[in-house]
């Protein structure tokens, strides 16, 4: 009788004696990219490895150290069986049926799309074989990251089955090859781990979604304001500058608004502890939803910044802007004048240029430390620094940015064409409201009380302590 994990749990098996596994023999069925990646790390780990084929003296080239056998003969020399085929080609399992009892199989494969079959090919295998002992793992990792290892990226290998010691064997070989395990409980789970690899981007859905949306209303936005106002009101055709300029401010509204998103959940968290008075309730689905995709948030609006600053630097070279400076120079000549030179705007344009430029070098900073070969380098108060206290101070910089361009346009009436606000204004809404917020945390007062709560300290209820003391 199979012993049956329920919960799920992460599971690090110590390495076992160099003894116990230098000489333990492992067999892969199937000589494909994966199997031949999968051959070469387990013998550079210690194993020996033998591989099963249908024609075990022309199945191409094999990891060095390595050596193919009949399925059958493979089948008999180990305990372990890693079964890299596709479930297409299962069928021929069924006649090793004898071989394969008591042994532990490791599916490793995959489908093509989701519901391809009835049951999950790991549940389809432990049915030819109800003999061996089916564990499903290794399917998440591609041939690619068996061939480097780990170190590389943090890889996790996900594994699940029936029989607690067949998962045992399987997860000591993943954590001798330097891999993290999480255990996913029965054979049960075995379609949602295939199901894993078929996943496209599925945290960085949300994010593109609202930048998409987000890209899609300003620039129509900013279409209508700039380009038809001004064919429609002033019978200009500015349609050109739909391109360049109206991309270059699309660009740096949204990459501030998501910016300013990835900030916004922890400071409504925060106020929802205060309101509480302790830490030990969830938050909404959607609040979590929402900070588990602040990074993906952040690094689109890096790349949004990103354009936004080459969009900046075509700007002299453009052939608009060279012939509106040619035809001022010219008129001046003709005029016999000369512009005076205008000391606040010179402050004005300065500082902006020298903020926006602080603003996105702290920019790349968050981008480049939220990368998991830079974050599992710093401790995590390191971390917390650079993706807090400096995100706050990059989302005043560039918010500051946004002001200093503004300068006084909101006074003037001919900013507001057709009754609508320019588009920098709409973009300094939420960062404002961010900042602001984020102040009012700050104070001694609030802040001391946030801190408490989040050490464990919980606001009692009157009606609750009248009642205890009632009771006592």
């Amino acid at each position: 009788m199979s012993k049956e994990v329920n919960s799920e749990s992460v599971s690090l098996c110590p390495l076992s004696t160099a003894a116990a596994t230098e000489q333990e023999m492992l067999c892969i069925f199937g000589t494909g990219d994966l199997g031949r990646s999968l051959g070469q790390r387990l013998f550079q780990t210690g194993y020996k490895v033998v591989y099963g084929s249908r024609r075990p003296h022309s199945c191409g080239p094999l990891p060095p150290g390595t050596q193919a056998m009949s399925h059958v003969a493979a089948a008999q020399s180990a305990r372990l069986v890693f079964v890299c085929i596709h479930r297409e080609n299962y069928n021929f399992l069924e006649t090793l049926a004898p071989q394969l009892k008591g042994k532990v199989l490791v599916d490793v494969s995959n489908n093509l799309k989701k519901n391809m079959y009835p049951e999950a090919n790991a549940e389809y295998l432990q049915r030819l074989i109800p003999g061996a002992q089916v564990v499903k793992g290794f399917n998440t990792l591609s041939a690619w990251a068996l061939q480097n290892g780990p170190s590389d990226a943090n890889r996790q290998v996900y594994v699940c089955g029936n029989s607690l010691e067949a998962k045992q064997a399987v997860i000591e070989v993943a954590t001798k090859l330097g891999f993290t395990v999480l255990d996913r409980g029965s054979l049960t789970a075995a379609r949602e781990l295939e199901d894993f690899p078929l996943q496209l981007f599925p945290e960085w859905r949300l994010p593109l979604q609202l930048a998409t949306g987000l890209t899609a209303f300003f620039f129509f936005y900013l279409l209508i304001r700039d380009v038809i106002y001004s064919y429609v009101v002033n019978d200009k055709d500015i349609s050109f500058r739909i391109m360049a300029s109206l991309a270059n401010k699309v660009f740096p509204i949204v990459s501030l608004i998501m910016l300013s998103l990835c900030y916004l959940p922890g400071v409504i968290a925060a106020f929802l502890q205060l309101y509480r008075g302790t830490k030990y309730k969830r938050f909404p689905d959607w609040l979590d939803r929402w900070m588990l995709c602040r990074k993906q948030l952040g690094l689109v609006a890096l790349a949004l910044a990103s354009l936004h600053v080459l969009y900046t630097l075509i700007i002299p070279i453009r052939y608009y802007v060279r012939y509106r400076l040619a035809a001022h120079t010219i008129s001046q000549i003709k005029e016999n004048k000369t512009s005076p030179f205008d000391t606040t705007m010179a402050w004005r344009t300065d500082s902006y240029y020298v903020i926006g430029i602080l603003g996105f070098g702290l920019y790349l900073l968050l981008g480049i430390t939220s990368l998991p070969s830079v974050s599992n380098v710093l401790s995590w108060r390191e971390f917390s620094f650079i993706q807090s206290k400096l995100g706050y101070l990059t989302l005043f910089f560039c918010t500051f940015h946004t002001y200093l361009y503004g300068w006084d346009e909101f006074l003037q009436p001919s900013s507001y064409k057709w009754f609508m606000l320019p588009g920098y204004m709409l973009s300094l809404v939420v960062p404002s409201v961010v900042l602001v917020l984020k102040l009012l945390l700050l104070l001694p007062c609030v802040d001391s009380t946030l801190t408490r709560i989040r050490q464990g300290w919980e606001r009692t209820d009157p009606e609750q302590e009248r009642k205890k003391l009632l009771l006592t």
